[in-house]
Parts: structure tokens; sequence; C-alpha cells
């Protein structure tokens, strides 16, 4: 690729990196646009191992303008576009005992006064229509794994899962259209800094210069551009920090492990569980205590159970190679406490298991999109990057054009700064898987 010059150059294409390129490449035609990837094609990295879920409930008045407006453009492409993104409104189902539904409750009512929908399904309801094992009491194992009994299912309508595959490739198609670049199976291998007023001297910079980043290193060259964003996900961090720059988010591990319920009649019974939703089939559901889930793939003929790293695990300091799925973690963990809730599940083994990163922000569990140094970073979703990806690649391209606000599908107004490091304004979240 040799020397070249741009405008911009965005390091990734996940959903975030190619909703941000899209959106900088819209509302600035005339700039000179490239994403870079060192993966052969769209979305292949975390954003290819998400669940792909997405629910409009939340506390945070941040995430509900994210979520909210991001999945109004779904919405929008899908039907009024006639972009196919198979979004299925199978609901959320989470599950309380007598202690967890209380402290939930008045953050129920506070989301509940805001218009947002939910319907109380008690223990009995719940064991009549999916099998599921509410009273775990004298069950020694249980006891022995802290698992509580459920006595109350809270259920979200408005919310469900999503074809990440097609949602990526509408981004993508759609910068191209535009007139921007991508570079497959090129690797960003590190940041260009160069002092702002260059002398010319050797070895500059030097400490009391003040410096820039100009561009990217990569396997096929230097790029050099006025602006480079940092849209690498769990990756991010191995790029900022050899130039003393921090994102804010760290790779935490999850997985996921597939069974298909094909010639299993009582499993076939659960994903079809009919009395929450037009589709006719289970919800994505929410364990009490750790939260493990339960999805239904319809499409698969499957059912989904995962779970993502919590205190007394790693952050993945090097994710260089894919992570891979751990037989251990379900056998001994997701498996032995899915099964007592759900006793359907007894002998089944996963058909298929996968492994990603969540960019998780340990602080307030909600993205960042700040710039320092002429590098705009975009990341720290903490696995909800699906639900916000199109209004965090609003925000983003808000700050690479200067602009204090952003506006969000349908015109909500946000201000770019809400999400930045020194002057950041979220609420936090109180309803959290």
């Amino acid at each position: 690729m040799g020397m070249a010059e741009y405008d911009a150059v965005i390091v990734g294409a996940g959903v975030l990196g190619l909703a941000t390129a899209y959106y900088i490449k819209k509302q600035n035609p005339d700039h000179h646009v490239l994403v870079v990837e060192r993966l052969s094609g769209p979305g292949q990295g975390s954003t290819a191992k998400s669940a792909g879920m997405f629910r409009v409930f939340f506390y945070s008045k941040t995430n509900l303008a994210l979520a909210h407006t991001s999945v109004e453009f779904y919405k929008f492409l899908q039907e009024e576009k006639g972009v196919d993104l198979n979004i299925r409104w199978v609901g959320y189902l989470w599950l309380f005992d007598d202690e967890g539904y209380e402290k939930i409750k008045p953050v129920l009512d506070v989301i509940s006064a805001r218009g947002l929908e939910y319907k109380v399904f008690e223990a009995r309801e719940l064991e009549d229509m999916m099998g599921l094992r509410t009273d775990l009491t004298g069950d020694e194992e249980a006891e022995l794994m802290g698992l509580s009994n459920v006595d109350q299912g809270v259920f979200v309508p408005r919310a469900g899962s999503i074809d990440v595959d097609a949602l990526v490739r509408f981004y993508e198609k759609a910068f191209l259209e535009l007139g921007g670049e991508i570079a497959y199976n090129t690797e960003v291998r590190r940041l260009i800094v160069e002092p702002k007023r260059p002398l010319g001297l050797p070895g500059e910079p030097f400490i009391w210069q003040d410096v820039i980043v100009r561009g990217v290193e990569t396997s096929s060259g230097e790029i050099k551009a006025e602006k480079v964003v940092i849209a690498a996900g769990a990756w991010s961090h191995k790029l900022l920090n050899p130039i003393g720059l921090e994102c804010f988010f760290r790779p935490k591990k999850r997985q996921l492990f597939s069974i298909r319920v094909s010639g299993k009649p009582k499993l076939e019974k659960l994903l079809w569980t009919k009395g929450f939703n037009e589709e006719g089939c289970m919800p994505f559901t929410i364990l009490p205590g750790p939260r493990v889930y339960l999805k239904p793939a319809p499409e698969e003929e499957a059912i989904w159970l995962s779970f993502a790293d919590e205190l007394g695990r790693p952050f993945e300091e090097d994710p260089e190679l894919e992570p891979a799925p751990e037989r251990e973690f379900y056998e001994y963990g997701l498996y032995q406490v899915a099964v007592k809730y759900f006793p359907q599940l007894e002998g089944c083994r996963p058909d298929a298991a996968w492994a990603g990163y969540y960019a998780e922000n340990p602080i307030d569990h909600q993205p960042v999109i700040f710039e320092e140094a002429g590098v705009i970073i975009v990341g720290g979703a903490s696995g909800s990057g699906i639900m916000k990806a199109d209004a965090i690649g609003r925000i983003a391209a808000a700050l690479y054009s200067g602009q204090e606000e952003a506006e969000l599908f349908g015109g909500e107004a946000f201000r770019v700064s809400d999400l930045s490091i020194r002057e950041r304004r979220v609420e936090p979240e109180k309803l959290v898987i």
C-alpha cells in the first residue's frame, strides 16, 4: 500500500467501526475515509461472537437514548427500507426470587413511569408455561451453589434478537456506496506519533514537544491521516498502550454454547413455549443469581446458553489469539446452573460453542467516545454494542465533525461530551444482566 493520506482512518470493521465510518462519510462526503481491518471481512471479531440481543428497557436515560434510537433505526431499515435484519421480538424474561424482586421493584416503577412496558409472571405460571423448576428448597447441590428460588418473572416485550451479520453488512454496503474505502486483511501494527510542530531533528518527538497521532503503520505500509479512529473493541488497548493512551476498557471473555433441540421433545417444547411473544418461542431468559442466560434461536432449532467472565477470572490482557470456549466452563458452570431451573437440559451437551470478548468499561459499563491527541476512541460498550451501535456511530461522527451535539435517529439530540472522559455525564444503570 505504501504511503497513503486520508482525512480519517478507522481501525476496526466491527459494528461500531463501520457505523462510525458510515456516519463520518455521510456527514463529510468530500472526506477521504478508510476502514482498516485485520480480518478478511466485516464484523468477524467480537461482533460475530455476539448473542445479537437488544432491549429498549433501561433505567439509565443515557442507555435508553442509545438503545431506543438505534433499535428504532434498525426497525426502520427492516420495515421501511426492506433491509432484512431478521428482527425477532422474543422479549426478555428476568427471573427473581422475592428478595431480588423487591430490590428491583423501585427501578421497574421508574422505568414504567417513563412509559416502558413490562409484565410480571408468577412462579406457577412459569412452571406451567416453560416447565421451569422454581422451588429449589431441599436441593443440596442448589444450596451449595447458592442458587435461589424463582418467585417472579419480569417480562419485557420490547426486546429481541437481530441478525448481527446482516446489520454489519448494511453499514459496510452503505459506507462503500458513499465512496468510503475498506482494507481487509490489513493489520495495524502501531500508531504513528509525530510532533505537532516538527523541527526535522532525528529522534523526534522529544518529551518537550506536543505530539499528535498522524496515522497508522500496517502490514501493507504506512497510512497518514488527519484523524485516527480506534474502534477495535477488545484489541484497542493493544494499540493505545504503547503510546501512553488509556481507552478505559478491557477485554472480558464471554462464552456461548448452542444446544440443538431437534429430536429432543422436552427441549423442543421449551424452545417453542407459547404465551410470551408472537414468534411463539421462549423469551431470552436470564436466571437468578449468576446471570446465566438462555437465548432462543428458532432459525437454528437451538437454545444458546451463555455467561461472561465475572470477578475471579482475568481480563484477557493479550487477546492476540481468538478466544476459545472452555469445556469445563460449560460442564461445571453453565450447565450446572441452568439444569437446576430447566430439568429439560438434563444430559445435554453443546452441539457448537464459541467465545468472544466484551470490551468492558468497568467504571460504569457504558460506552466511551472521546478524542485525545488526534485519536478518537470508540468502544467500551460492555456487551451492548449491537443494540447501541447506530447511536454510537452518530455520536462518534459528530465528535469527528466538531459538533457539540449528535442527532440520533428520530431527531433526538445527544450531547457528545456525555460519553467522554473529562466531561462524562451518564446515569448509572440499575437493571443489568
